[in-house]
């Protein structure tokens, strides 16, 4: 139909799937897409220190390792579903909590149906239990604590109203490490292949 326009909802990735976003299918999702995608988001819409942007994959592997020092329960499950709770962010990007507020509810729901296509593809249930999905935030608020105060500069006691104040012994030899893109990709995908062999 003349001037009828087709809005493109799909992203042609890297691996070379076409990934649509907004019904988007677990055969359509590579690991190496994710790694890669993550490891050159930057978090706090890279207003950090350093020579480096950090990563959302730098973020993830802190919060898994978090996540694992927290709760003696944690399987290579659970850590897994910890690994990839910020996967969706691999096409749609990191947004600070102020702009999904704005954006309103349809970002949640997109970010939902990424999530169960992520969690599909790689034996999770689609969607995470609510008591698991606590811990990792969790776990999450922790990492935020660590890299506010230590790149994003922010103050402990400014970090502490916004996040809460960490137990020491949870981020005891814990540090925030700015590295290039690549390397971090390499180790997301590492840990993610060695924890999917442990299922």
């Amino acid at each position: 139909m003349k001037g009828f326009r087709v809005t493109r909802a799909w992203q042609r990735m890297l691996s070379g799937r076409r990934l649509d976003l907004l019904d988007p299918t677990p055969v359509d999702i590579e690991i190496e897409d994710i790694a890669h995608g993550l490891a050159f988001v930057a978090r706090w819409n890279g207003q950090t220190k350093g020579d480096f942007p950090y990563s959302v994959a730098e973020h993830s592997l802190l919060v898994e390792e978090i996540y694992g020092r927290m709760f003696k329960s944690a399987t290579p499950k659970t850590r897994l579903t910890a690994l990839l709770h910020d996967a969706p962010e691999y096409v749609i990007g990191d947004m600070i909590s102020p702009v999904k507020a704005a954006v309103g509810p349809d970002y949640g729901k997109l970010d939902d149906r990424l999530t169960a296509a992520i969690h599909i593809r790689f034996g999770l249930p689609a969607e995470t239990p609510k008591r698991l999905k606590s811990q990792i935030k969790k776990a999450d608020k922790i990492s935020a604590w660590m890299e506010a105060t230590q790149i994003a500069g922010f103050s402990v006691s400014e970090a502490n109203k916004l996040f809460g104040t960490p137990d020491p012994k949870i981020i005891d030899g814990l540090s925030i490490h700015l590295r290039p893109p690549v390397e971090v990709r390499k180790d997301f995908t590492t840990r993610h292949i060695t924890l999917l062999s442990s299922l």
